[in-house]
């Protein structure tokens, strides 16, 4: 066993564990990352955020999608193999894995690989996969950054052919000609509009009538309707009761008695924080009740007494949400930076949602059913993307820029925009109400022609102009 001494050890490689190590790194710090896994990244990197937005791109340019919406649905896509599309993801993810790999050797920090076990409050076990304890590190402070991984009940028989969770689909050797997705959360909404641009029949089965219940309505409905228009089905308000294998078909039986079957069934039925071999009880924490580790304002752990754990912080999908890979970064961020007492600013109170279904999706600030609970007077600015010169351009996508504001003070309340582009467009809304700029900003603003980001103006007019007319 070999002892090593940090100032800072991380444990967990994935994104909120890299930017606190490199931020804990650039104040004179010496760093230690601990990773279960052989490789780094952590799921983001490996088997999530990265992989399946590249799987999204490289099914877009291969399929030539976008050439339907110059040329009808009946345009028909190019055929594209699993093997084309395992290719890209290969090289995509062995150039991130050398650019983190760089980066943690331009920081100086150390990475040691294997399960990571708290003795106590100041001392971690690094264990392999025999359970021989490796290194014993201790630390001034530690982050836990162990990310999740997808809720798999015993209940349901995966077998990596037919059965398959979000990390398990990635390895999949065949396309299917039907898919079932249980779930409309973000996970399966992505990999139900992926497959349905590659032509698979797919079927999204969830409790909820609709796809991403957590969108603002008119958002989530507009993008069931550009689903259903590629072929997607979404089937609402069921309760699930069985999942079968059979030789040839996965069948899945609801409690009403009903039941759908398809070659291949995913299941995206939420996450679980990975909290279990870390031995967190050795300090005095309980996960929980929905099994992620508590924390306070600046990210430090909370005892199951209620007292805080001052040196050790945990950020990121392990602390439950908003579980963006986004977001997941700042808290790793500003939780170095809270450990070492540097000046820092507290976690944003809006942040962008980016959703990368086919139409993608973005959003910022409040919903209007969250306006409607609060009972704001507010107004809605709209523009949609057929009246927008670039769409036309270059294909004529459907989508809409949604802007809610507040009726007497003008100020912009919530930015939500689906369609081509909505992931980058976001963060123009975003600076914005950063800056608690009112509606009459976008109207004032010359923005370049062709662009979508006009968007933003004619549905600040738009808004603008009904609220006058109510006057």
């Amino acid at each position: 066993m070999k002892e090593i001494y940090a100032d800072f050890v991380v444990i967990g490689s994935g994104p909120a564990g890299q930017k606190a190590a490199i931020q804990a790194s650039k104040m004179g710090k010496k760093v230690v990352v601990i990773e279960k896994d052989p490789v780094l990244g952590g799921a983001s990197l490996n088997s999530g955020t990265i992989p399946s937005k590249s799987l999204r791109e490289a099914i877009l340019d291969l399929t030539d999608f976008y050439k339907r919406s110059f040329y009808g649905k009946n345009c028909p896509l190019k055929e594209v193999s699993i093997n084309d599309l395992n290719y890209r993801l290969t090289f995509i993810l062995e150039e991130q894995r050398k650019i983190l790999l760089k980066q943690f050797e331009k920081n100086h920090i150390q990475v040691i690989h294997g399960t990571a076990c708290f003795k106590d409050a100041h001392h971690v076990d690094v264990l392999n996969l025999d359970k021989k304890i490796l290194y014993r590190v201790e630390g001034q402070y530690f982050l836990i950054a162990t990310g999740s991984r997808p809720r798999n009940p015993n209940s349901v028989p995966f077998d990596d052919q037919k059965i398959l969770d979000s990390t398990r689909l990635l390895s999949i050797d065949h396309l299917p000609k039907t898919l079932i997705v249980l779930g409309g959360g973000i996970i399966g909404s992505e990999y139900a509009s992926f497959f349905a641009a590659l032509g698979t029949k797919v079927t999204v089965i969830d409790k909820k009538s609709h796809l991403l219940p957590l969108l603002d309505s008119e958002i989530g409905l507009h993008l069931q309707k550009s689903l259903n228009a590629i072929g997607l089905k979404m089937l609402g308000n069921k309760e699930l009761d069985t999942i079968e294998k059979k030789d040839d078909f996965v069948k899945v039986t609801f409690k009403d008695k009903t039941h759908v079957q398809a070659d291949v069934l995913l299941y995206a039925l939420g996450r679980s924080a990975n909290v279990e071999y870390l031995r967190i009880e050795n300090l005095g924490i309980s996960i929980d009740k929905f099994g992620y580790i508590p924390v306070n304002a600046l990210f430090q752990v909370k005892r199951s007494d209620h007292t805080t754990l001052r040196n050790i912080y945990a950020v990121g999908d392990v602390i439950g949400g908003p579980a963006l890979t986004s977001t997941s970064m700042e808290q790793g961020r500003l939780a170095a930076r809270n450990a070492f007492g540097a000046k820092t600013h507290h976690f944003p109170d809006f942040y962008p949602i980016g959703i990368y279904t086919i139409p993608e999706i973005s959003s910022c600030g409040y919903t209007e059913n969250q306006l409607k609970e609060l009972d704001f007077r507010y107004e809605i600015g709209r523009a949609y993307y057929y009246e927008i010169a670039k769409n036309q351009i270059i294909g004529n996508d459907p989508g809409i820029f949604k802007i809610l504001f507040h009726a007497d003070t003008l100020e912009i309340l919530g930015i939500h925009i689906i369609g081509r582009a909505a992931t980058e467009l976001i963060h123009i809304g975003q600076v914005a109400m950063s800056f608690n700029a009112k509606i009459d900003y976008f109207i004032d603003q010359v923005f370049n022609y062709p662009t979508y980001a006009e968007g933003y103006r004619i549905a600040a007019l738009n808004g603008f102009n009904k609220l006058k007319h109510k006057k």
